[in-house]
């Protein structure tokens, strides 16, 4: 049973992991699309606060 509910938990930390990930993308999407970007500097910086 223990080894279920860890299951269950990772299982749920990489959703929680993927919705985030695909968040971002779709927020850089739109800012592409809307003439938004930034410097890769700027990128990684936003990425290393994640």
């Amino acid at each position: 049973m223990m080894q279920l509910a860890k299951s269950y938990e990772l299982h749920e930390n990489q959703k929680h992991a993927a919705n985030i990930l695909l968040t971002k993308l779709d927020e850089a999407i739109d800012d592409m699309e809307h003439g938004r970007v930034q410097s890769i500097e700027e990128a990684w910086e936003e990425i290393d606060s994640i």
